[in-house]
């Protein structure tokens, strides 16, 4: 854990150097901040900042939701995952037991239950290692049974893997053939990581369960959300809550959004997920698992309401994204889900005698969740039809409940064509909001700072509904927040963000960098947690206006060696020559002596054959070979390339210092709907151009890529593709400067990330206070957060200032500074 470094007084840190241990002493690096305290800037909005939800690395079941029952109605199917059978997560105790689906099941969106010829047990094995207890809390069991004999003995136990009990059984006298839910209470007397619920029954003939749950009496609120993840959500003192996702939103399968309600693999449909709980639907996961829905709309507004953050729900727009390319065009189906969606404005804000209102009434609600914003669909490529279908949505609330801000979108990256084109027709159309969505390197938050600078004052405002540094170390961290400070001096126009994902299981990740972290017993913050948790928390409620010298920098040119790589396709290459500036030779290869000049990754089926290079493996991903000097500059690139099957094109790459850092032509990418240039620094990319280019299998292709300095230009068949200069600037040193009113306090924010300290010259031109607050983040770059160590935690202390006065600000470090004014 890095060492706590003590801020001193002005004069003593003028001329401190900072050390990092294990890194030697750091330089210092001069800075000016200069200060308008005078001025007022862009109001903040209380809801600035807010939390993005998705059902993702079990986020819901096994995770907030806090039942501890995997599988508890034996609903779990390969359409979810290929593994799934109505028997996972459980195992045979004793006896006989099946899984059945047939005219008594418990209802018609619950229809399979087990089927036990007694005497018999099953046991539950939870998530993770097994289910965590600890000693002295209770846990309420439930389930709904049924018997064909007069009386059944049930007994209900949690016990280690060996059987021992951890607690006192719970026993249950099942009554009768028809379906009644039994309950009772277990208090741990013993801790356990791994333990089980085993459910056994006594005596003879048939008994039937469904709906067995386990759950923590001890629960956020008594809500039933896991108390540990909740209050760590709460923390972050969020000014919304976004849900329920993500690709769950608007990703269907082949029934697209026609499934009848108790099939699977459909879009996340909001009226699935409420009344009671037996009663809800269980569904295929975008991300590879079923989802109970235990966690469901009302669920969501509650917790919302909990942690004093405004609910934006997100509805399907009929058109998937995430990576999916289908629009529904079905009119009637179309007017139904837009029915839908003011069924569930009335069910969050309509009174308790209204149809949907009174739905949430009988839930235990009966004032209204205060709904005022409402998205409506999540990264589509397709834009013209998205917005076609969106316009209906829009239509339709607005006439009815025109106080609700409808969310439209920008697809799913920060640049290209899709997003150009719905900015275009969102600004066309006068829309409120567009949320945008990119995940991208650390040098690309660091060299975006002013992204939004240029963005139009009188357009759509924007939400931030998905951004992340790609790791989760706390350089990722640092260059997130040197992006926040962009996104704060212009509150103006983004008016919500939201760092996505929220929640990640460790056992079962599909996705990451993410800000929480867990298993079935701990929670952590991760250093982008921490970071989050340091801005959220400290907002201030309008931006006073500030400037800061720039870290001295110059730009060398692309340098690097050549590549090629193919993703979930197979493709030829051949012919492959680089030329220098002058046109001489610098390698040449037809592959007619083999491929001995070219190092593989590993990944792919790599062979030369009929004298071309083939990688023949369609499904493998990110097969990139290497060959050449990575001190190569301003240099031409020719490739023969042929998509021979597969899903997408084929990759050309340039400028390869090493596998995680390098540029590549990605021609037919994204499902072979666009091309791009992707810039990869520290293994995460960046888009830097992008158009519709698709790419024909079976055709031959002529690659040509020119590299200048920092300019490259890119022609396909001898006609110019695209061309830029990647000569943006990964500024480490950025500052913000809010003002807090009910603390008269001005908030100087001060993001270092480099291994130099910063000595800076502040000049706040008013009076203030001789001390401040500080609170410090800092670390080396490559700290990240775990279960047993939290290298990154924010630090508390005084340090003196003045009107003007000299600040050292750590290497790899974030200072907020709340100063009080004196004028």
């Amino acid at each position: 854990m890095p060492r706590k470094h003590v801020l001193l007084s002005a004069a003593l840190a003028a001329s401190l150097l900072v050390a990092v241990p294990g890194s030697g002493t750091a330089a210092d690096t001069d800075y000016t901040l200069k200060v308008d305290a005078t001025k007022k800037g862009a109001p903040i909005d209380d809801t600035m900042y807010g939390v993005f939800f998705e059902d993702i690395n079990r986020a819901a079941d096994g995770g907030l939701h806090a039942e501890l029952v995997q599988n508890r109605s034996f609903e779990y199917d390969p359409v979810d995952n290929a593994s799934y059978t109505g028997l996972t997560s459980w195992a045979p105790h004793s006896g006989t037991l099946d899984v059945v689906d047939d005219s008594g099941r418990l209802n018609e969106r619950n229809r399979r239950h087990l089927k036990l010829g007694l005497p018999a047990g099953v046991i539950n094995s939870g998530y993770n290692s097994g289910i965590a207890v600890r000693s002295g809390q209770r846990y309420d069991f439930s389930v709904w049974a049924r018997t064909d004999q007069v009386s059944t003995p049930l007994t209900a136990a949690i016990t280690d893997p060996a059987g021992t009990p951890l607690g006192d059984p719970v026993k249950i006298d099942v009554r009768g053939d028809g379906w009644t839910r039994y309950t009772g209470t277990v208090r741990a007397k013993t801790s356990s990581t791994t333990g089980r619920l085993l459910v056994t029954g006594g005596g003879t003939g048939t008994l039937r369960l469904d709906m067995v749950s386990l759950m923590p009496q001890d629960t956020f609120k008594g809500h039933g959300l896991r108390r540990d993840l909740a209050e760590k959500i709460a923390a972050l003192k969020p000014g919304f809550v976004r849900f329920p996702g993500g690709c769950i939103v608007n990703t269907g399968s082949h029934h697209g959004y026609e499934a009848p309600n108790y099939e699977r693999r459909r879009s996340f449909q909001w009226k699935d997920t409420i009344g009671p709980v037996e009663q809800r639907a269980t569904n295929w996961n975008f991300w590879g698992y079923n989802q109970s829905y235990g966690l469901g709309y009302y669920e969501y507004f509650q917790f919302a309401e909990d942690i004093g953050a405004m609910p934006l729900p997100v509805v399907p727009a009929l058109v998937t994204g995430c990576g999916q390319n289908r629009a529904t065009d079905d009119p009637a189906l179309l007017q139904r889900h837009v029915q839908d969606t003011l069924d569930l404005i009335e069910f969050a804000n309509g009174p308790a005698d209204s149809t949907w209102g009174r739905k949430r009434a009988e839930m235990g609600h009966p004032e209204p969740f205060g709904l005022t914003h409402l998205g409506v669909g999540n990264e589509e490529n397709l834009p013209d039809e998205f917005f076609a279908r969106f316009t209906e949505f829009r239509k339709a609330i607005n006439a009815r409940y025109p106080d609700i801000t409808v969310v439209s979108n920008s697809g799913p990256d920060d640049t290209g064509a899709t997003f150009d084109r719905l900015w275009q027709l969102n600004r066309q159309a006068g829309v409120k909001m567009v949320d945008e969505h990119y995940y991208n390197s650390p040098s690309w938050f660091l060299e975006n700072n002013n992204r939004y600078d240029s963005y139009d004052r009188n357009g759509p405002k924007v939400f931030l509904g998905e951004y992340a540094s790609l790791d989760n170390k706390f350089f990722n961290a640092l260059s997130e927040a040197s992006f926040m400070t962009g996104l704060e001096r212009n509150a103006d126009v983004v008016k919500l963000a939201s760092y996505a994902p929220l929640l990640a299981n460790e056992d079962y990740v599909q996705w990451r960098p993410d800000m929480i972290w867990f298993n079935n017993h701990a929670s952590w913050g991760s250093a982008s947690y921490e970071m989050q948790k340091l801005f959220m928390t400290n907002v201030g409620d309008h931006v006073v206006p500030s400037t800061a010298s720039a870290t001295p920098s110059t730009r060398e040119p692309i340098t690097g060696a050549i590549g090629l790589s193919t993703w979930a396709t197979a493709a030829t290459y051949d012919d492959v020559n680089v030329t220098d500036a002058a046109g001489r030779s610098l390698f040449s290869d037809d592959f007619s002596a083999g491929d001995t000049r070219w190092t593989k990754s590993g990944r792919g089926a790599w062979n030369v054959v009929n004298g071309a290079y083939v990688q023949s493996d369609a499904a493998a991903e990110d097969t990139l070979v290497t060959a050449g000097d990575r001190t190569w500059r301003d240099y031409t690139l020719n490739v023969k390339a042929t998509k021979q099957s597969g899903r997408e094109g084929f990759l050309v790459a340039f400028g390869v210092k090493d596998t995680g850092n390098y540029y590549w032509w990605n021609l037919g990418g994204w499902n072979n709907t666009q091309s791009a240039v992707e810039k990869a620094v520290g293994g995460g990319k960046s888009v830097l151009v992008s158009d519709g280019t698709r790419i024909d299998t079976g055709r031959t292709y002529d690659v040509r890529v020119e590299v200048r300095g920092r300019h490259v230009a890119l022609y396909l068949d001898g006609q110019k593709w695209g061309e830029f200069t990647d000569d943006e600037v990964a500024e480490p040193f950025r500052q913000v400067v809010t003002r807090d009113l009910t603390t008269g306090e001005l908030i100087v924010k001060v993001v270092n990330a480099q291994d130099n300290a910063a000595r800076t010259r502040v000049d706040l031109g008013v009076p203030v206070s001789s001390t401040a607050r500080a609170t410090v983040l800092q670390g080396r770059p490559d700290d990240v957060n775990t279960e047993f160590a939290q290298p990154i935690r924010a630090r508390h202390e005084q340090v003196g200032v003045a009107s003007s006065f000299t600040h050292t600000f750590p290497p790899n470090s974030v200072t907020f500074l709340r100063i009080r004014s004196r004028s």
